[in-house]
């Protein structure tokens, strides 16, 4: 591709020496597990997104695993979230042993569709929990998630992995739970160099819980107090992260400036551009059009050289590990089916060149007769 609908490369060449010197400096120390960096890191991520504080784990689906059960959350639960996601956000649900309901979205946002949750939670009795996916760098609509949570009575981890620096009416995406969790896989808004996340919660409760949980359930060494798990991010990519931190900000607001010119140059063709939810500062982690003719589009920008993806071909409820045995909420799933169809992300990262945004500008307006 002359455009690539995502670049890692030129991630890592826009911070080489800083980056270079950061992995020198660790595998100088000696210490590569659970140290400085990892702990310096975790103050540094919360404090820049106001997040209370944070814990460092192996990755984005172990982050899920351990908020869950940071917050009471076992075997037999049900938990509500949303087939239109990573499969990561289902599959570490049924890594503690509770089970999945699905609740449609918005078909605006892709994210989880309140109206459809409050029916659920009527329907299906026992819900103890609510995912909300936090999807393509904006938040859900977590006001009203968070009212339906405290009617019922449960619990919520909210799902960052795309939306590291969002906010929502003011407050951080990840701020309104009862625990948060990040992934910083490569291609996140803040992306290590291989796998790692984090867990937030203001509660020092679960933050202890947490700590316990992510090695062993140590809280003396070698002693396991609870049942835990080996998911520790390691001391190489805290360094990292640490170096790609301070310019999360202007990253984000550059991948805002590419979503405007995107938006400028795109209205008016036969295609759907993202919303943006009122009160919602968007990250922009993806940049995600809908068409009725999709996989045709897909294929005239590739011969194009405009590389693009879909974010997410095949919802996890029709996924052949899944299909026919996940809850469902009442009104059924048809918005998260159709979103299916129709997603179509575009180059979307911080070192893409105004010149750059105008070829694809230009590929998609031929591509579908504008």
């Amino acid at each position: 591709m002359s455009i690539p609908q995502m670049d890692l490369a030129a991630v890592y060449r826009a911070q080489k020496a800083e980056l270079d010197a950061a992995v020198a400096r660790v595998l100088e120390s000696g210490w590569y597990i659970l140290g400085a960096e990892v702990a310096a890191f975790e103050r540094e991520f919360a404090e820049m997104l106001g997040l209370g504080r944070a814990v460092g784990v192996a990755s984005g689906t172990d982050a899920l695993i351990l908020g869950l059960r940071a917050v009471g959350i076992g075997p037999g639960d049900k938990v509500a979230t949303v087939a239109h996601t990573a499969v990561a956000t289902v599959a570490a649900i049924e890594l503690i042993g509770a089970s999945a309901v699905m609740v449609d979205i918005e078909p605006a946002t892709c994210t989880m569709d309140p109206a459809e949750l409050e029916r659920s939670f009527a329907a299906i009795p026992g819900i103890k929990a609510i995912i909300p996916v936090h999807l393509y760098g904006q938040s859900a609509e977590m006001e009203a998630i968070m009212a339906t949570a405290r009617r019922h009575g449960a619990k919520v981890v909210e799902d960052c992995a795309q939306c590291q620096g969002a906010a929502f009416m003011g407050r951080p995406v990840g701020g309104f739970g009862d625990a948060a969790t990040f992934s910083f896989y490569p291609t996140k808004n803040l992306g290590a160099f291989g796998d790692g996340g984090a867990v937030t919660a203001s509660d020092p409760a679960i933050i202890e819980r947490l700590h316990q949980l992510r090695q062993y359930g140590w809280k003396q060494r070698y002693v396991s107090d609870t049942t835990g798990y080996n998911s520790r991010l390691d001391e190489l990519q805290a360094a990292i992260l640490r170096v790609r931190l301070p310019r999360l900000a202007a990253e984000n607001a550059r991948r805002g400036e590419i979503a405007a010119a995107y938006g400028r140059g795109l209205g008016g063709l036969p295609l759907t551009l993202p919303g943006t939810r009122a009160g919602a500062s968007h990250v922009w982690h993806q940049y995600v059009v809908r068409s009725g003719e999709r996989d045709a589009l897909q294929e005239r920008l590739k011969q194009a050289g405009i590389g693009t993806n879909i974010h997410y071909p095949v919802p996890v409820h029709l996924q052949p590990a899944y299909a026919g045995r996940l809850l469902c909420g009442p009104s059924g799933l048809g918005q998260t089916e159709k979103a299916a169809r129709e997603v179509l992300s575009l180059p979307m990262y911080p070192q893409l060149g105004d010149e750059a945004v105008a070829q694809v500008i230009a590929a998609v307006r031929k591509a579908v007769g504008g």
